[in-house]
């Protein structure tokens, strides 16, 4: 992974984010790749706002800051809740107050504030108690905030208050499926999209077998349809729906939760997938790229499914070939 993201530096990469999930956590792999390479920045996507106290998350993107000289971006996230409630031992109650809350004490501490904070989760000190209002010992520091939304209202928060939006489930086919709430929530703050990074994942798959493509991405699909949340809350598969995926999400997802997962797979139609992705000829990717540039991304996480990791490296390349093409 080291050795990807230096090529990927090498490439002119902008971007390497990783990832929190029920496996590694998002920093110690950014702290290492701080040290082994140079310009590229590095981001979490996510840190999950239900794993640590905001102070520490504050910490953190700041200690991140100082050893990447100043390349460290935040990127914040709620999960959802079979991985907050089955793992972090906390209810998944009105996350987009407690993600609205981690934004406003990380802001204060980049600024150098002592952390003074009365709100619905986090009240810092606590109230008829020990403790007093601390400061964080660093310069103020400008680490931009990313937000990982799907749901309507965390959509519209983020076209608020964020520097950027790291987007899933988005086709460039339907942008307003996710862009109109962002929009919404920008207008009210007096911003336009123009003052948001927008970015997005993508999975790229370059080849001529189209149709192999597609079919080897299909259980990925079925993955986020039926298991990426739970049977009352999936928002990766309520942002498929918003897109006029109705029938198939939910179809997926009922396949999925009913334990057929083979038959989830072969349920989710072609369209699907190619709307939701950059597959095919090196003609056909780059149609897609231009695609999601027309809808207003500025940048794609672009994402590979190869078992073999050293086909990984003549896909970026040959990725960044066709991005810089357009």
């Amino acid at each position: 992974m080291t050795e990807f993201v230096q090529f990927a530096e090498s490439l002119g990469v902008e971007m390497a984010w990783s990832a929190e999930g029920w496996s590694q956590d998002a920093v110690t792999s950014l702290a290492y790749l701080a040290g082994q390479t140079h310009q590229i920045k590095l981001g979490t996507g996510i840190m999950q706002t239900s794993a640590r106290a905001p102070a520490m998350t504050a910490m953190t993107a700041l200690s991140m800051a100082s050893l990447s000289d100043g390349r460290f971006l935040l990127g914040l996230g709620t999960s959802g809740p079979q991985v907050v409630e089955g793992m972090h031992n906390l209810s998944f109650d009105a996350p987009l107050t407690r993600l609205k809350e981690n934004v406003e004490i990380c802001r204060r501490a980049f600024r150098g504030e002592k952390l003074e904070f009365a709100g619905r989760h986090y009240q810092m000190p606590l109230p008829d108690g020990e403790g007093k209002a601390l400061r964080l010992d660093f310069e103020p520091t400008d680490i931009p905030i990313y937000l990982a939304t799907l749901g309507e209202r965390s959509l519209a928060y983020t076209g608020e208050v964020a520097d950027g939006w790291l987007g899933t489930s988005f086709s460039p086919d339907f942008p307003e499926a996710h862009l109109a709430h962002i929009r919404r929530g920008a207008e009210r703050a007096g911003r336009t999209l123009a003052d948001i990074d927008l970015q997005t994942a993508c999975n790229v798959a370059i080849g001529d077998d189209v149709e192999g493509l597609i079919a080897a991405a299909k259980p990925k699909f079925a993955f986020t349809l039926g298991a990426m949340g739970s049977a009352a809350t999936n928002f990766y598969n309520a942002a498929f729906q918003r897109a006029g995926f109705v029938d198939d999400a939910e179809a997926v997802q009922s396949l999925w939760i009913d334990g057929k997962r083979d038959a989830a797979a072969a349920r989710v139609p072609d369209e699907l997938v190619t709307a939701f992705a950059a597959i095919g000829t090196p003609a056909m990717v780059r149609d897609r790229f231009k695609a999601y540039a027309h809808a207003g991304i500025n940048c794609l996480d672009v994402r590979f499914d190869l078992l073999d990791i050293t086909e990984h490296f003549a896909q970026l390349e040959q990725t960044v070939d066709l991005a810089n093409s357009i």
